[in-house]
């Protein structure tokens, strides 16, 4: 377990914090089941979410306290993905992470003096815009993906296109459904319904929405990118069995009347005047040729090619 001081700077404690003062504190799912004693927080700590049970991004107002969960599309360094639980109150934060991710952030954050006035609302509206810092650049990279993809559709390159567009397709889904949750937390955080914050953190989470509503949208349009490079290689495909079929019906075509000529010759009649002809059989080569040429250049001045 991690305990913070919010001051100026995000402290790392080594015992618990002064009496009347604001803290941070960062716990395992392990440590949340065996119910620690954590001052100011003996009627509310059983109300924290633990990391395990995270599935979806939320906030659930309390009589006396914000709980929620949040799970993170981006993956660590072990290829778990990042969630935690989190509880606040009027002086306390707890956190709840078995990934290490948390403490990363909060590590980074204490290396800056961030806070004039100290509090759980200015310290989980910093904390939550740490997480969405990278957040553009991820999405930059889903972009250059799904844009390398694309010109190679237009380039001819149709062989593995399936199985390269689904997974971007669900990290675009995944990223989308991860920033509409958590402009739904961002609401509720500035609704204050149990008035835990002050009204410049409500205008600071005010400006958090709007900053996760900027990223939706670039979710969304990655989302349609993905729809429209779909598309692009489905009417590549379209094209490229026409041409096929295309060609197919050129050769029908063409040798559609020599298919006449030889069921025509294949008669065998006692009175076909050219059985006895000794020029018959050139004869008929010539005129199947002449077919043809005359075919082609039918087909050629009506441009069917």
């Amino acid at each position: 377990m991690y305990v913070y001081g919010l001051g100026q700077s995000l402290t790392l404690l080594e015992g618990a914090p002064a009496p009347g003062t604001s803290a941070v504190y960062l716990l395992t799912s392990e440590e949340l089941a065996r119910h620690p004693q954590l001052p100011g927080l003996e009627r509310v700590l059983h109300h924290t979410p633990s990391a395990r049970d995270a599935r979806v991004c939320k906030a659930e107002w309390r009589r006396d306290c914000l709980t929620g969960t949040v799970v993170m599309p981006r993956r660590g360094r072990e290829g778990d993905r990042m969630t935690f639980g989190y509880l606040l109150t009027g002086d306390r934060v707890v956190l709840c992470d078995d990934t290490g991710s948390v403490h990363a952030v909060l590590k980074r954050m204490g290396k800056e003096k961030r806070w004039r006035q100290n509090g759980p609302g200015r310290f989980f509206c910093e904390f939550l815009e740490q997480l969405l810092l990278r957040d553009l650049h991820h999405l930059e990279e889903l972009e250059d993906q799904l844009s390398h993809l694309e010109e190679g559709v237009l380039a001819g390159n149709l062989d593995g296109f399936n199985s390269a567009l689904s997974p971007l397709r669900k990290q675009a889904l995944g990223w989308l459904r991860y920033y509409n949750q958590l402009d739904g937390v961002a609401c509720e955080l500035e609704s204050n319904e149990s008035g835990l914050f002050s009204a410049d953190d409500q205008q600071r989470f005010h400006m958090l929405e709007k900053r996760v509503a900027r990223l939706r949208d670039e979710a969304q349009l990655l989302r349609e990118y993905c729809l429209q490079v779909r598309e692009l290689f489905q009417a590549e495909l379209d094209i490229r069995q026409n041409r096929i079929m295309k060609i197919l019906t050129i050769v029908t075509t063409v040798f559609l009347p020599l298919s006449l000529v030889a069921g025509w010759y294949g008669m065998n009649f006692t009175g076909m005047p050219e059985l006895g002809w000794q020029y018959g059989y050139p004869a008929v080569i010539a005129a199947s040729v002449i077919i043809v040429l005359l075919t082609l250049w039918i087909m050629k001045k009506k441009k069917f090619w």
